[in-house]
């Protein structure tokens, strides 16, 4: 199974949303369990990104709020996983 890892960046983004908007905070927890579990379900609506952020993907929270990601390779469980990068609103991730 597929782990998270949260970057830094994304923890302090997480945290600001949440601090200023705390019905976000389930959203976020559910659209996380879907990504662990299937990054494509169609309620995420997942899409790789292009320019500056080629080799990234992103999916929604909401339709504010989009999760800026990465799949890496974690060599300690022989294992994809999905880093965090980012966290925000539409214009702010990208």
């Amino acid at each position: 199974m597929r782990q998270l890892i949260w970057s830094p960046g994304f923890k302090r983004s997480l945290k600001r949303l949440v601090r200023g908007n705390p019905d976000l905070l389930p959203k976020v927890e559910k659209a996380l369990n879907l990504l662990v579990k299937d990054p494509f379900h169609p309620t995420l609506h997942t899409h790789k990104l292009k320019g500056s952020l080629a080799g990234s993907w992103a999916c929604s929270v909401d339709f504010d709020y989009r999760i800026v990601f990465e799949f890496v390779r974690d060599p300690d469980i022989d294992a994809e996983s999905i880093l965090l990068d980012a966290m925000g609103t539409h214009h702010e991730v990208y």
